[in-house]
């Protein structure tokens, strides 16, 4: 297999204020739970499973406000998500299944889900990755946050998704992906100014 590098045309925004402790030779980013050729940004949110290998913790912020009966999620684009993928907008609340993904506005994509989250989501709020669905108050995280990614990395399909990882450090939050408060509470020795 090759190692993935971070490619040149990935032009970072500025997410680090700071980075003071990394692991070790970095982690291979799970690439089978994206679409192949999906970019994850600097700032990323990561979780590791009982194999060691490392998922990215899903987010996607909202270009408009939701309500608290809203199925329709218009985000910005660039977050990741697949159909069949679980969202919420909070843990210990609901989470369903994306049933389908509209990319056909230049500004947004909508996320749309059969039954409503039941949470109200601010404009330039979060939605995350859900462990599975959750018809009562019972959702939870994808994969319990753990660090965060130092790089952009365009995934391919095959090969060692390799990049630095980041256990304590600030970043700019308006140049990282998208964190929920709950996000930003799982990781204390991550700031986001």
């Amino acid at each position: 297999m090759m190692q993935n590098f971070q490619e040149s045309e990935l032009a970072d925004k500025l997410a680090f204020a700071t980075k003071l402790e990394d692991i070790s030779g970095g982690i291979t980013i799970a690439a089978a739970d994206f679409t192949d050729g999906a970019v994850v940004q600097a700032g990323s949110v990561v979780g590791k499973d009982n194999n060691g290998l490392y998922h990215v913790l899903k987010t996607a912020k909202l270009h408009t406000a939701a309500g608290n009966s809203a199925t329709n999620y218009l985000v910005f684009k660039g977050h990741g998500f697949k159909v069949g993928d679980f969202v919420a907008a909070l843990t210990g609340a609901k989470a369903y299944a994306i049933t389908a993904i509209d990319t056909s506005n230049a500004d947004y994509d909508t996320l749309t889900v059969a039954t409503t989250l039941g949470v109200a989501v601010a404009q330039y709020g979060g939605v995350f990755q859900a462990a599975a669905e959750a018809s009562t108050n019972t959702s939870a995280f994808k994969v319990t946050p753990f660090a965060v990614t130092g790089h952009a990395i365009k995934l391919k399909a095959g090969e060692t998704n390799a990049v630095d990882a980041w256990l304590r450090a600030t970043l700019f939050e308006a140049n990282a992906p998208v964190a929920t408060a709950q996000m930003k509470a799982a990781l204390p020795q991550i700031l986001w100014v």
